[in-house]
Formats: structure tokens, C-alpha cells, sequence
């Protein structure tokens, strides 16, 4: 058994000669390291950037209340080939069904309903707008579900859409087109030709996933499946419950009334989606769990190939300093002692590489987030995220790797005879 002591001070000229072997070593050192260092740079820098790209996209993605869900005809994300062919032949859902889920269910809070469409044939007088502008048809709760609020003047009104009314509220955007250096309320513009009487103003939300939520007209939903839809328009609805504890209840009836007006019979699936802030981020979660799979595999085979390497320049070193070993074993050294120096040496350069690894991943992980804020608009803001497990699992893994590739040189080193060892030229 080896005292504490006696451990001290084996690992202390352990240390020592290991510092000396670097120093007299330096380019298959920085060699070493580097190998070790790519390794664990590729796990944190990965790792941290799809960290940040994750907390970014949940954010962006947490675009409903904690109690309300959306029903659309097809998933809100859909990933792969052939994904949109599997929905292609669902009924749309149309204006009678949302009012009939409205008329039905008595558990929700709100149930509203909204559309979009492209438009660029946007004027007011001599004022034209230059870009795509996004019609929006909605209910008197439409901006309730696109969390926003009216800045000035009024929100539609149940009359603005019972006699499907030509009134508009703008979004920030086409106010600074149309409306630079006057007060819009009141103003008629034109969409498409047709004439629409300004009533309101939308509270600005600036930008999400690389593009603004403030261009856009919400226009009542009546007037807009008049003007603007054809029979391919297919609507979402939103439904709040009203608390977190009747959310599920508030779910499950709301599917049966869907089921029953879309006559879905009782040994089908739904025809149509179910959609909340979990599932949006459960599913794009799915698709990064897949990248972080390959990625960390990726960063795996570096480190086992750098271990590889540390093996090679450990058994050189072995092979080079043989006589050393014969004499420090004919003064008194015992093979525990060599093994543990030959460990300690293989041990500290993975260490240290791996120590550098970390440095340059969140260095580099913290370089991406800064950038991907000035010139990717996904979201307002790229956080920094550090994730200290990977940075734990990473630091834990080049000493492994130290140790599980260092164990057969340095048994290798402590199996030497002295008396074969001195004759070593």
C-alpha cells in the first residue's frame, strides 16, 4: 500500500519529470496537445453553438400564451421528404368550423381565428409600398393571439366582422412606408385596389426568425376570405384555456368537437394538428438532438484519434529514454513509480489540451453568438449560452483519454529490466 506521503511525492517528481519531458520535447508536445485540443474544441464549440441556436429558437418559438394551442390542418413544422404529401388530402379547415368550435366548446376561454396572404399592391396617394406586405384576416381577438396590442386608435369589432367591414389596422412597417410624417388613423389606403379606412395602429414587435412582425395589415377575417382566399385557404384557430390546470380538459374537448365537425370517424386519427409552445419545441428539438448525436460522435473519433497520437509519442518517449529508466530502476525506482510517471505525463498533456479545448470552444462559441446577433435576425438577441456539463464531460474525457491510451506505454516502461535497459544504446 502507498501512504499519503508517499503519493505526495510521487506525484510531485511525477510532475516534475513530466514538465521536463515537454520542455525538452516542445514540438511533439504542441503536437500532443493540439491534437487533444481539436478534439475537445469541437465538442464545447459545437455543443455551445447548438446550445445558443436551441435557447435562441425556444425563445422565438414561445409565440403562444402558457394556456392556448393552435389548430391548423397541418403541423406548424414539418421536417423531411414527403412530409407534405402525408397531409395533402385533409379538408381544409374553413370559417363554419371555427364558428361552430366557437358555438360548441365551453371550456375555452377565447377561440379566434387567422389567416395571411402576400400582397404587394399596397397605396396611400402617391405612397407605395416597395416590398411583400403580409394581409392578415382576423377576429376581434386576432392580436390577443399574435400577442401584440393596438397602439392607437381602435381593435376590429364583432360588427366589423358580422358585415365584413373595409377597415384596417397597420403594423409598424407599413406605417413608416405609407405614413412617414402623419397620423394614419382615418386614412383610406388601398389594397389591391380596393379601399380600406384605417381604425388602429399595432404595438411594434420588431423581428423574428429573419423577418419583421410589424409588416403586416390586419384586415376583419370576413372581408378577408372575400377578397383575398380562394378554396385553398385553410385557417388556423387559436384557443386559450383558462387556466394551466384546464388546459388538457380544455384540449381533449375541443379534438372531439373537431372530430365531430369534420365528421373524422372513431377508429381514425385526427385530420387536422394540435400545436403549443411544447410541441413547437419539442419538435425542433428532435431535429437537434440528431445533430448533437452526429456532432458529438464527430468530436469522439478526434479525441480517440488524438489518443492514438498520445500512444505513438508516449511509446517513442519510452523507447527513447530506456536508459533513463534502466537507471533510475538500478538506484531504486520501482515499477509503480515509473508507471505512475509515464501516467502522470500522458495524464497532464491531456489535461492541458483539453483545458485549452475548452478555452477556444466557448472562446469561438462566444465569437458566434456575438456575430449571429449582428447578422442573423432569427431572434433580437443570440445569447451566450455556457453549459458547464459538456465543458465537465469534456475535461473528464481527455484525462481518460490520457489514461486509457498512456496505460500500455507505461507498462511498457515500468516491464523494463535495468541490466536490458543500461545496455540500450
Amino acid at each position: 500500500m502507498i501512504g499519503g506521503s508517499q503519493f505526495r511525492s510521487m506525484l510531485r517528481e511525477s510532475m516534475r519529470m513530466t514538465v521536463e519531458a515537454i520542455v525538452q520535447n516542445k514540438l511533439r508536445a504542441i503536437l500532443t496537445l493540439l491534437g487533444i485540443s481539436i478534439g475537445v474544441f469541437s465538442v464545447i464549440g459545437v455543443m455551445t453553438a447548438i446550445r445558443t441556436l436551441e435557447t435562441s429558437i425556444e425563445s422565438g418559438l414561445n409565440v403562444f400564451g402558457t394556456n392556448t394551442f393552435l389548430i391548423n390542418k397541418t403541423p406548424a413544422i414539418q421536417f423531411g421528404p414527403g412530409s407534405r404529401s402525408k397531409y395533402r388530402n385533409r379538408k381544409n379547415i374553413d370559417y363554419r368550423q371555427y364558428e361552430l368550435l366557437k358555438e360548441r366548446a365551453k371550456l375555452p376561454i377565447l377561440v379566434s381565428v387567422v389567416d395571411s396572404e402576400q400582397e404587394r399592391s399596397i397605396r396611400y396617394k402617391d405612397k407605395l409600398v416597395n416590398k411583400t406586405v403580409e394581409i392578415s384576416g382576423g377576429d376581434e381577438n386576432a392580436l390577443r393571439t399574435l400577442n401584440t396590442f393596438v397602439e392607437d386608435g381602435r381593435n376590429l369589432t364583432q360588427d366589423d366582422i358580422q358585415f365584413s367591414r373595409n377597415v384596417c389596422l397597420l403594423g409598424g412597417d407599413v406605417i413608416d412606408k405609407l405614413f412617414p410624417f402623419e397620423d394614419p388613423l382615418g386614412k383610406v389606403i388601398q389594397i389591391k385596389g380596393l379601399n380600406y379606412t384605417v381604425v388602429g395602429t399595432i404595438e411594434r414587435k420588431g423581428e423574428l426568425f429573419g423577418g419583421s412582425q410589424d409588416n403586416f395589415i390586419l384586415i376583419p377575417i370576413t372581408n378577408y376570405l372575400q377578397k383575398f382566399s380562394d378554396n385553398r385557404t385553410s385557417l388556423g384557430i387559436t384557443v386559450e384555456a383558462a387556466s394551466v390546470e384546464d388546459y388538457d380538459k380544455t384540449q381533449d374537448e375541443v379534438i372531439g368537437i373537431m372530430r365531430t365537425i369534420r365528421k373524422v370517424p372513431p377508429e381514425k386519427e385526427n385530420d387536422f394538428e394540435i400545436t403549443s409552445n411544447t410541441e413547437l419545441i419539442e419538435t425542433f428539438g428532435s431535429f437537434t438532438g440528431g445533430v448533437k448525436i452526429f456532432a458529438f460522435s464527430v468530436s469522439v473519433i478526434a479525441l480517440l484519434v488524438a489518443g492514438i497520437g498520445i500512444m505513438n509519442m508516449m511509446l517513442v518517449s519510452v523507447n527513447e529514454r530506456t536508459r533513463e529508466i534502466g537507471l533510475r530502476k538500478a538506484i531504486g525506482a520501482k515499477q509503480i513509480d515509473i508507471l505512475f510517471q509515464f501516467l502522470a505525463e500522458s495524464t497532464a498533456m491531456c489535461s492541458v489540451g483539453g483545458a485549452l479545448g475548452v478555452v477556444l470552444g466557448l472562446g469561438i462559441g462566444y465569437s458566434v453568438s456575438r456575430l449571429a446577433s449582428q447578422f442573423v435576425t432569427i431572434v433580437d438577441q443570440w445569447p451566450f449560452v455556457f453549459a458547464p456539463g459538456w465543458v465537465a464531460i469534456s475535461l473528464i474525457f481527455s484525462a481518460v483519454i490520457g489514461i486509457g491510451f498512456g496505460i500500455y506505454p507505461a507498462f511498457r516502461a515500468a516491464s523494463l529490466q535495468p541490466v536490458e535497459a543500461l545496455r540500450t544504446e
